[in-house]
């Protein structure tokens, strides 16, 4: 069993027996992992705020290869994100981004995911109301991106044509993005994007701060992300919080 100390957020924490607590964390060096804190339940002086959602710090861990439950050992905190529970459209924004960095794997190297999230949820921290939806909603593409799975914009996802960016694209699920002309012809299912919606993909995925036009666009780029999700990240597993976050738009 070796010591290891990472940089870690908490996703998510139930309780475990008489005393003790589950906590999923996404690390930089290991991705996700399951963490027990012996204890935690009978005495807040050693782990404090780290029970909470949307902590980030410093976790100290014994870990055991080949083991699906490591122990935590230690956690200080560096951010503890008060805010995001302060406010249902923060909470529930930072709920849905939390539940998609739970769709990584345990042990692979994601410092890109662990920045990916604890930026997005300091962005969605800095908004209130339904800015801290839309916040939500285009960090959720960074996070995507992180997970692997960034969106193809540019050219064809299928014969990597150049699309100008005046065009008007199929957006195709399965191919991961947009297509050209020629090749639409193929695509089932897939989502016509105007050249405002690549615009504002593009942004989003740049870490721009783009607000679509009006709230029916809106319900369009939550409409495209969930479809995206549901064939690249959830697996078919259903995601309560997104759905929860995504009825705020209705």
């Amino acid at each position: 069993m070796a010591l290891q100390v990472t940089d870690a957020l908490v996703l998510h924490t139930f309780d475990y027996l008489e005393t003790s607590r589950i906590i999923r964390l996404v690390t930089r060096e290991t991705g996700v992992q399951s963490v027990i804190a012996r204890g935690a339940r009978r005495s807040v002086k050693r782990f404090g705020a780290a029970l909470d959602l949307f902590v980030s710090g410093t976790a100290e861990m014994q870990v055991r290869h080949g083991r699906e439950l490591q122990q935590l050992t230690g956690f200080d905190v560096t951010n503890a994100r008060g805010a995001l529970s302060m406010d249902l459209d923060r909470f529930s924004s930072a709920s849905m981004l939390c539940e998609l960095a739970l769709r990584c794997s345990a042990g692979e190297d994601r410092g890109d995911l662990y920045d990916a999230l604890t930026g997005a949820l300091d962005a969605v921290a800095r908004q209130s109301g339904g800015a801290a939806r839309v916040e939500g909603l285009a960090a959720a593409w960074r996070v995507i991106a992180a997970l692997g799975f960034t969106p193809v914009l540019d050219r064809c996802a299928s014969c990597h044509e150049v699309i100008e960016p005046s065009e008007a694209a199929m957006f195709s699920h399965g191919l991961g993005g947009a297509t050209c002309r020629v090749c639409e012809t193929q695509v089932r299912g897939g989502r016509r994007l105007p050249p405002e919606a690549r615009d504002t993909l593009r942004g989003w995925l740049a870490g721009a701060e783009v607000v679509p036009p009006d709230a029916g666009s809106c319900r369009a780029h939550v409409r495209l992300l969930r479809e995206f999700i549901q064939h690249h990240v959830s697996e078919g597993v259903e995601l309560r919080a997104f759905g929860t976050w995504e009825a705020g738009f209705a």
